[in-house]
């Protein structure tokens, strides 16, 4: 005789939406209370643990911005001691970005697989033991070696952001990743100051190796760093993830919710004994269906990277890709175009300058224009939970082509800067705010694939844009090269409003399986 299926009796309303952070602990089905890691975070609130794991997680985007912020020193001066070409001086920028293109994709594929701890080690020694070499280089073709591993290394740094938010509970996640960006401000800002004290009497050899010295804490202080207990969660290691947790209910005085821990996708909602009104009802035959939640934790490299193009990802994948492109295009550009249009304003074609301009260059208005960024970031930590992730970004880009507009014609140079200052005021918003969209919107299976790989994509526009921002204008090209940055920051800006939904408030997923079910709901 055929049986009849089971069926849950579960009631929608506003105390079980699982979308909340807020929704109180759920039971298993031999009635037992259980909690997931976001429920347990939110319990114990943002404390003295957290803190500690931002001091360490910042230190190393401190490295990541000195490391980037010394190319628009070392290559002028590389230049003006060997007699290098204009060619080969930008090409010790690129190879970074084609370091850092590899590097993002591969640590990622890393600290899915094996832990975000073992990620972030490996940056960090590739990132001080090559940048530290790269001082004592004895030619051209070993520093452009270095520099292009210092790029592998520093490819890490979405390991680090999200290492980070996976501890931070979600009603303060935005705040928090705009605290937590705000230390690539303050390392902007620390290799300006040293450049400018440094590199008129010592040279830029000690200017690659004080830099290093960030990257060298990391590795000081790395034994004392937790692994995410979300990570050792979905991998079934949910012993070590409660001892993490219960470090952290010490350290933040505080207590974890009553019951057992486990994944998201194992959480299971309220059962009641009687259908009513708006009861939904589900079989539990679908449990016993193919599912690929528990192929999710353990997925290699290639299929970390097809998972992200599939029909459950594809969608925002692409989209962050393009954000990413255009957000790295047009903040790196503006640091160049800036430098470009103030120092050779409406003087083009002239090689003759290049190298006076290797000589002399003002390392006060370098410092100055670093703090274009900190407006940025009150900007970020004013919108980002008010307005959410999608309109904080494509409202900054819209503003942002604004800012640009008028320099597609001949301005003064005060007004040049004015202009150039507020559009990098809008970048830098669009690019703290992409760094908290990005982790959010993947399950842990394969956040930092995600957030990787579309970093990496973001390096291609770091190698493109000196083609625009340096070439056009050195060409007599001026209004090319801003309609250019016009029409990627427009569609950038096209590309968020895309985006298939919003992450303001959300918890973090584990897995595909579980993402899926819950922007079903939304």
């Amino acid at each position: 005789m055929k049986t009849q299926p089971l069926y849950l009796l579960i009631r929608f309303n506003p105390s079980s939406d699982p979308t909340s952070p807020f929704h109180p602990p759920t039971r298993m089905g031999d009635g037992s209370p259980n909690y997931t890691v976001d429920e347990a975070l939110v319990a114990m609130g943002f404390g003295n643990f957290q803190i500690l794991v931002l001091a360490y997680a910042g230190m190393g985007w401190i490295s990541e911005a000195m490391e980037m912020m010394l190319l628009s020193f070392v290559g002028p001066a590389v230049q003006s001691a060997w007699g290098l070409s204009s060619h080969k001086e930008s090409l010790i920028t690129s190879v970074v970005f084609a370091g850092m293109l590899v590097g993002a994709y591969t640590w990622g594929i890393v600290s899915d697989n094996h832990g975000r701890r073992k990620g972030f080690l490996i940056t960090a020694v590739v990132t001080s033991a090559a940048g530290f070499l790269s001082a004592f280089s004895p030619n051209y073709i070993s520093l452009v070696t270095l520099r292009c591993l210092v790029g592998v290394g520093l490819g890490g740094g979405p390991v680090l952001s999200s290492w980070f938010l996976e501890f931070v509970p979600a009603p303060n996640r935005g705040t928090w990743m705009v605290i937590f960006s705000g230390f690539w401000t303050v390392g902007t800002v620390l290799e300006a100051s040293l450049a400018w004290y440094v590199m008129p009497t010592l040279g830029w050899r000690w200017l690659l190796a004080l830099s290093a010295l960030p990257s060298l804490l990391l590795l000081v202080f790395y034994r004392v760093t937790p692994e995410s207990p979300r990570y050792l969660c979905l991998k079934g290691r949910k012993t070590e993830a409660l001892s993490i947790l219960e470090k952290i209910a010490r350290m933040n005085r505080a207590e974890l919710p009553s019951g057992i821990l486990v994944s998201d996708h194992q959480a299971k909602v309220p059962e009641k004994s009687n259908p009513t009104e708006g009861t939904k009802l589900l079989s539990t035959e679908a449990d016993a269906r193919p599912s690929y939640k528990d192929m999710d934790s353990n997925m290699g490299g290639i299929s970390s990277l097809f998972m992200l193009l599939s029909p459950k990802l594809v969608r925002s994948t692409l989209l962050l890709w393009m954000v990413f492109f255009g957000n790295a295009f047009s903040y790196y550009g503006l640091v160049l175009l800036t430098s470009e249009l103030n120092n050779r304003h409406n003087k083009c074609g002239v090689d003759e300058l290049q190298s006076e301009k290797a000589q002399n260059i003002n390392y006060k208005d370098v410092f100055i224009t670093s703090f274009a960024e900190f407006p940025g970031l009150l900007l970020s930590a004013a919108t980002v939970d008010r307005l959410g992730r999608k309109l904080s970004m494509s409202a900054m880009f819209f503003l942002c082509c604004i800012f640009l507009f008028p320099l597609v014609f001949h301005q003064p140079q005060g007004l040049t800067t004015v202009l150039l200052f507020g559009a990098r005021i809008c970048m830098t918003v669009t690019f703290t705010v992409v760094y908290i969209y990005a982790p959010e919107i993947y399950p842990t299976s394969v956040r930092t694939t995600g957030v990787g790989v579309a970093s990496s994509i973001g390096r291609i526009g770091g190698m493109v844009c000196p083609l625009v921002a340096v070439s056009l204008v050195h060409g007599c090209h001026q209004n090319t090269a801003i309609i250019v940055f016009e029409l990627v920051i427009f569609l950038s800006g096209i590309c968020v409003t895309l985006f298939p939904f919003e992450t303001k408030g959300r918890e973090l997923k584990d897995t595909v399986s579980s993402s899926e079910q819950i922007n079903s709901l939304l």
